[in-house]
């Protein structure tokens, strides 16, 4: 069926048509991003996850074992993270099929995880999807870079400023 989404892990055969498919939409990565993830990926610090619609690359995400965020670091929180959905395959459920997979994997090792997401506009869809799966804020307000943002300071407002939120896997 061709609506039908396959998730796969990333390996060496998927890295070149990965790195591709980013470059081909837009998506800016540091060139050493792809052979670091390659090598977090062999050696168990993540698992990157690519979506397939009608045999193309429609999604990308991170799941990462060792968050760069404290306080998920240190409470063993996973974190669901660089989800992209490309353009021409949003609005399809594929983003919430690739967090089904994240989501399915922890439950298998923690009771908790967490996402970092964008304050500014550009991350509304991330943050409406997010509420709708059951993510909440994880308390510790807004981060800069993973650093609290103190009461009373300026930082701007980029893609580095950041809420957390957290969901329970644990069956209700």
């Amino acid at each position: 069926m061709e609506d039908t989404v396959t998730i796969v892990r990333l390996d060496e055969k998927l890295l070149l048509d990965w790195q591709t498919e980013l470059r081909n939409h837009s998506i800016i990565r540091p060139e050493d991003y792809f052979q670091k993830c390659l090598l977090k990926n062999s050696n168990g610090e993540m698992i990157t996850y690519l979506a397939y619609q009608a045999n193309r690359m429609a999604g990308c995400v991170n799941l990462i074992f060792q968050s760069s965020y404290e306080h998920f670091r240190e409470n063993k929180i996973p974190e669901i993270n660089a989800l992209d959905v490309f353009p021409e395959f949003r609005r399809k459920g594929i983003a919430s099929k690739m967090f089904d997979v994240c989501e399915e994997q922890a439950s298998q090792f923690t009771d908790n995880i967490g996402v970092g997401v964008g304050l500014n506009e550009n991350y509304g869809n991330a943050q409406r999807l997010y509420c709708s799966r059951g993510y909440i804020p994880d308390g510790r307000g807004v981060m800069y870079n993973c650093e609290k943002v103190q009461p009373g300071t300026s930082v701007p407002v980029d893609d580095n400023l950041a809420l957390y939120l957290i969901k329970s896997l644990k069956p209700e």
